[in-house]
């Protein structure tokens, strides 16, 4: 008798650690990345570009300062965290989108970049009053830099004009994840869109979203855009934001 009880007690607890693992198992988090869809967006180029991916439309170069280039060096290291060393700028809740508020020209320059992934750039736009509030709003996305990561023939201050715009319109940004083909010569619509405007991006926590912050450097009274070209979920993102630099010029 005490042997059938012993055995009925030992199937008890084997039940109840059963359930218990299956009850933890279950209120394990979700997932902590969600792949954005723009399938819904049409792409298209700024203009003709050559074998390498250079724009044939690149204006005369600004001139990028040795001064300006130590600046971006000391905010953006190479490999080292920026939570770290200023979580200022991933805390600031500004995006590099830019607000038109006059009929304006405005102008993209190259900086720099430090990146092993064939990344291109490209732009949107979308009415200032009615901001996207996912990729279905996006309804045109155009490249502007189609090879502007590794192996890029840019150099830095070759600048393009993206347009002429007008009052309540707003731009935005995208890096788009190894989107250039140096084999084919052509670009890939499906890679992966890091945009500046955070709610298009697919980390699923806040904290994590960002993937373009704003650097004032204001001894030019430019502000400088540093993009973060991997899911920031991935062990293997260094959280740098120095992929691509660029900075933005609106006219008048």
């Amino acid at each position: 008798m005490k042997m059938k009880i012993y055995l009925s007690l030992c199937v008890v607890v084997l039940i109840l650690a059963v359930y218990a693992c299956k009850k933890k198992t279950s209120a394990q988090p979700g997932p902590v990345t969600k792949p954005v869809d723009f399938t819904a967006t049409s792409y298209q180029t700024l203009g003709a570009y050559d074998s390498s991916g250079t724009p044939n439309y690149l204006l005369p170069p600004d001139g990028i300062s040795p001064d300006m280039k130590s600046y971006i060096n000391s905010m953006l290291i190479e490999k080292t965290d920026l939570r770290t060393t200023h979580p200022e700028l991933l805390t600031n809740p500004a995006i590099a989108d830019i607000v038109i508020t006059a009929p304006s020209d405005v102008f993209i320059t190259f900086v720099a970049e430090l990146t092993n992934s064939k990344n291109a750039l490209a732009f949107y736009t979308y009415p200032t009053n009615n901001p996207p509030a996912s990729a279905k709003d996006i309804a045109a996305i155009t490249y502007t830099f189609p090879s502007i990561g590794i192996g890029t023939k840019l150099q830095p201050g070759d600048k393009v004009k993206i347009g002429r715009f007008q009052p309540g319109t707003s731009i935005g940004f995208v890096l788009m994840k190894d989107a250039w083909d140096p084999n084919t010569k052509t670009l890939d619509n499906s890679a992966v869109h890091f945009c500046s405007n955070d709610v298009l991006n697919p980390e699923v926590a806040s904290n994590l979203k960002k993937h373009a912050v704003l650097i004032n450097y204001a001894p030019e009274n430019k502000v400088l855009v540093g993009f973060e070209n991997t899911n920031r979920t991935v062990e293997t993102c260094d959280h740098d934001f120095n992929d691509v630099v660029i900075y933005v010029t609106v006219t008048p």
